[in-house]
C-alpha cells in the first residue's frame, strides 16, 4: 500500500497540493505539510509523519490514487461516467487542480464520505445505463472492478450467463434481439440478455458501454457540462434530401400535432432507452413527455426519419367513411388488439387466455366472423369502386 501514500506525498510537495472527496494534503508554510479529511485536520507534519498519518485515513489515499494516477484526467468524459457510477460526486468540468464539483443531481452522493462510500462499493454499487447494469466493486488496494449484464438479469447466477472479456464483444451482442432479430436501434429497448463481462476495468467498461450504446457518454458529458448541441424537429427534417425529403411536406404550418404522434410512437420509453431532448424547434416543446433515460437523445435518428417517411404517405391520402357494425365487446377487442401489438405484448399473452382481447383465438374468432373471403372487414373494400 506504500505506493499509494508516496505518489500522494509526491503530488503534495511537487505540485502544491492536493484536493479530492474530501482529502487535502498542502505544504503549511512552515516547511512541513496539512492533512484534512471531515474527521481531522492535522498540520506541521514531516513527510514521514505525513505518511504516517495517513496510515489512518488510507480509504481516502486510496481512492485520490485511484483517480488521480489510475483514472487521471485524459479522458474527462470517463472519469465523470466513472465517478457517477459508484456514486461520487461527478467532475463537471474541473477547477484545473484535481478536485471535482458535484452538481445538484449529486448532492445526495457528495454528502456519503469516502468511508461510506468504500463500505458501499465492497458489497458493490450498481447503476442502470439503459438496459444495461454496472456493478462496481473495490478491493483492499481501492482498485475498482466493473461488472456489466443486463438490467434484467440483475439476480442472475453467474454461472448461467455466457461470460466475455473483450469490449468488441458487445458488438455482436447488440447486433441481434432475444428472437435473432436484427436491432436496426442500438438504443431499441429489446437488448437481448445472457451475457456477462465479469471483470473491466474502467477503460474497457466504458468502451464496452460505447459499443453497446455508442456516443452515449459524450452526450451524458456533454449534457451535464450544459455543451449538448440539439438538433429540433424542423432543422433534422429540412436537411433531408433524396427520398426522405417528401417528409418536409409534412410540416404546413399547421401545428406539431404530427411531430407529437411520431414521438410518442418512436420515442416512449418503452421503443428507447434515451431521453428525447429534441423538440418541434428552438421555441416549441412537444406535447410528449420525452422519457427517462439516463442519457440523452440529440436529434431525430434514422428510425424515426424512415418511418415518418411512410407516415408523410399514409396522412396524405384523403379520408373516407366506412360504415362497420361491432358489438361493444367487439369494438373493445380491436381496441385490446392494437394495443397489445403497440406495446409488443403478443407473445406474452397466452393461449388459453380467452379472456384477452387480444388472445389469438379471440382474433380468429373476430376474423371468421366479420372478414368476407377477399379479407375485407365487414365485407366493405378499402378502396372505393372506380367512378363511372
Amino acid at each position: 500500500m506504500g505506493h499509494h501514500r508516496n505518489a500522494l506525498v509526491d503530488a503534495a510537495t511537487t505540485g502544491g497540493g492536493v484536493s479530492l472527496d474530501g482529502l487535502t494534503v498542502a505544504p503549511d508554510g512552515d516547511g512541513g505539510f496539512r492533512l484534512e479529511t471531515p474527521d481531522a485536520t492535522l498540520s506541521g507534519l514531516t513527510e514521514d509523519g505525513l505518511r504516517e498519518a495517513l496510515d489512518d485515513c488510507d480509504d481516502y489515499a486510496t481512492n485520490w490514487y485511484f483517480w488521480s494516477e489510475v483514472v487521471g484526467e485524459s479522458s474527462p468524459q470517463r472519469r465523470a461516467f466513472l465517478r457517477w457510477v459508484e456514486g461520487a460526486p461527478v467532475d463537471t468540468g474541473g477547477d484545473g487542480n484535481g478536485s471535482d464539483s458535484a452538481s445538484d443531481a449529486d448532492a445526495d452522493a457528495a454528502v456519503a464520505s469516502v468511508p461510506e462510500r468504500y463500505d458501499d462499493l465492497r458489497d458493490g454499487v450498481s447503476r442502470e445505463w439503459g438496459q444495461l447494469l454496472v456493478t462496481v466493486t473495490v478491493d483492499d488496494h481501492g482498485e475498482r472492478s466493473y461488472e456489466l449484464r443486463h438490467a434484467d438479469e440483475a439476480a442472475a447466477d453467474r454461472d448461467d450467463l455466457d461470460a466475455y472479456h473483450e469490449p468488441l464483444a458487445a458488438r455482436q451482442l447488440a447486433t441481434y434481439d432475444e428472437k435473432g432479430r436484427y436491432r436496426p436501434l442500438k438504443s431499441g429497448s429489446n437488448l437481448a440478455g445472457g451475457w456477462l463481462f465479469p471483470a473491466l476495468d474502467g477503460r474497457d467498461l466504458v468502451e464496452t458501454v460505447e459499443t453497446f450504446y455508442p456516443a452515449s457518454v459524450p452526450n451524458w458529458y456533454r449534457e451535464r457540462r450544459g455543451e449538448l448541441d440539439v438538433t429540433h424537429w424542423e432543422d433534422a427534417i429540412g436537411r433531408q434530401t433524396g427520398m426522405y425529403s417528401v417528409v418536409k411536406t409534412w410540416n404546413r404550418g399547421d401545428g406539431h400535432e404530427h411531430v407529437d404522434w411520431v414521438a410518442e410512437a418512436c420515442c416512449d420509453d418503452s421503443q428507447c432507452v434515451k431521453r428525447r431532448e429534441w423538440q418541434y424547434d428552438d421555441d416549441t416543446d412537444l406535447d410528449v413527455d420525452g422519457g427517462d433515460g439516463a442519457f440523452p437523445c440529440r436529434e431525430p435518428c434514422s428510425v424515426v426519419i424512415a418511418a415518418s417517411r411512410k407516415w408523410t404517405r399514409l396522412e396524405g391520402e384523403e379520408t373516407r367513411t366506412y360504415e362497420f357494425e361491432l358489438t361493444p365487446s367487439e369494438k373493445q377487442q380491436v381496441e385490446d388488439i392494437i394495443d397489445a401489438v403497440a406495446d409488443g405484448r403478443i407473445d406474452d399473452i397466452r393461449e388459453a387466455d380467452v379472456y384477452e382481447g387480444a388472445n389469438r383465438y379471440r382474433a380468429r374468432f373476430l376474423r371468421a366472423k366479420l372478414f368476407d373471403d377477399d379479407g375485407n372487414l365487414g365485407g366493405v373494400p378499402t378502396d372505393a369502386p372506380d367512378d363511372e
